[in-house]
């Protein structure tokens, strides 16, 4: 309860800093633009309605926007998006007031006062959530969790959360092997437990379930039920009402609607062509060049791979290894003797995927996606992971969530890092946004110049 009371004293913390700052840049602009007003005691009156207009216009949009709903798995992405939502939104406001008040405090010139309004906003509220990251992860603001009948849908959440402290959630383990309702108040009440995490397919009777949900409400603990790796089922409906009656109806995912669906579409395009005119033109002779003096064999290396709904089509990469009969069936291994020097370099900075470009154009990828498997790792995947078949909803990417991220899916325990990444996939879909595809960019742009330490 004092976690709670805590985390909404920082939320209006954060809201009243932000609420000063917009005070503070419209009263500064205006004055800097009118400095003879500055002295005007009417004015001031007079400016005081519009600027409690502005503040309150900027708090019942923020709760539709949700910028202030800093929830601990919030992404930077999704945050700046939400940001900029709220800006173009509030802008868009203010014009409209502006239109029906005849009041000067709004005749001030909105394209610098938006810009300036903006660049403070966006500097404070990343200060903010970085912050509360750092605090997070230092151990302050964070939040008792434990696990019941655990599984391999909890494993690969648990690793998550141990290694992200800076989503703030502490583990406590419950380490009886049966669950007793007297013994498990206790546990929650000693270690001030906030969230049970307990997997949709558990050990507990219809008996026992029904009790830990009524236990949980009773004693303020909050209950997370994780979806069965290997099922696709909460993924493919979302909750909606028809009246008060709850209802599950088949998702529609944001690439579904045809205009955004258009927009990636021609943003791919004109990407597409950009590179392949200023930097493909000379880049491609030069690592050509370089792939013939390495290795015997062609500079460009095709596969088949799946595509947008399952369907086949030749994916180009540059060659990275010497010619070898595995290549279609042997995933790339730890210091892999097949690949070539100059293979190396090309999968460290991903200029090997330069070519796909040519697959965009053609319409069979995208510049962000889902990265196509090659088939053999498709089909032994897609029977053992129910989600698996989600990244065909999409075309495949030059480059993805997963990637930027370090989710390659062949490294450490390999069963739960494809499961990280096709986690990341689903999320990718589920969750797209123009925004989310350009920052996805900016950091592949960023990895191609320091080099990718988890390329193999």
């Amino acid at each position: 309860m004092q976690r709670i009371r805590y985390s909404r004293y920082l939320k209006s913390i954060i809201i009243l800093l932000d609420l000063l700052v917009l005070a503070g840049v419209f009263v500064f602009y205006f004055f800097n633009t009118s400095r003879d007003s500055i002295h005007n005691q009417e004015i001031w009156y007079e400016t005081s309605f519009p600027l409690l207009l502005v503040i309150s216009f900027w708090i019942l949009l923020s709760g539709r926007t949700k910028i202030y709903n800093i929830s601990r798995n919030l992404t930077y992405i999704l945050f700046v998006e939400r940001i900029i939502i709220h800006f173009l939104l509030f802008i868009i406001g203010l014009v409209l007031i502006r239109k029906v008040s005849g009041n000067q405090f709004f005749g001030s010139e909105l394209t610098w006062l938006s810009l300036y309004l903006f660049v403070f906003i966006f500097l404070l509220k990343s200060t903010v959530y970085f912050f509360i990251r750092y605090i997070r992860a230092m151990g302050v603001n964070h939040r008792n969790v434990m696990f019941l009948s655990e599984n391999n849908s909890t494993d690969v959440l648990k690793k998550t959360i141990e290694e992200r402290k800076d989503f703030g959630y502490k583990i406590f383990n419950y380490n009886s092997s049966e669950v007793k309702t007297e013994n498990l108040v206790d546990f929650w009440k000693k270690n001030g437990i906030h969230t049970l995490f307990i997997p949709t397919e558990n050990s507990f009777s219809n008996e026992m379930e029904d009790k830990l949900f009524r236990l949980a409400e009773a004693n303020k603990v909050h209950i997370s039920l994780i979806p069965n790796i290997s099922k696709n089922n909460f993924f493919f409906y979302d909750l909606g009402y028809i009246q008060t009656q709850p209802i599950l109806t088949q998702a529609k995912y944001p690439l579904d609607y045809y205009s955004n669906f258009l927009l990636k579409r021609i943003f791919d395009i004109i990407f597409s062509v950009l590179v392949l005119l200023f930097i493909c033109s000379w880049l491609f002779p030069i690592i050509a060049i370089l792939i013939k003096k390495s290795s015997k064999g062609p500079v460009f290396f095709v596969q088949k791979r799946y595509g947008f709904h399952e369907e086949v089509f030749n994916c180009i990469k540059f060659r990275t290894m010497v010619v070898n009969e595995d290549s279609a069936t042997k995933t790339t291994g730890e210091n892999d003797s097949r690949i070539t020097k100059v293979g190396k370099f090309l999968r460290r900075t991903s200029l090997d995927e330069m070519p796909q470009f040519i697959n965009v154009l053609k319409g069979e990828m995208s510049i962000v996606g889902p990265r196509p498997h090659m088939l053999a790792v498709d089909n032994y995947y897609k029977p053992k992971i129910g989600r698996y078949s989600l990244r065909s909803l999409v075309n495949p990417g030059i480059t993805g969530l997963a990637q930027v991220n370090g989710l390659r899916g062949d490294a450490g325990d390999v069963e739960i890092e494809m499961n990280k990444r096709i986690l990341a996939d689903a999320f990718y879909i589920r969750n797209w946004s123009f925004t989310l595809d350009i920052v996805i960019i900016l950091k592949t742009m960023l990895l191609v110049i320091i080099g990718d330490k988890n390329a193999k």
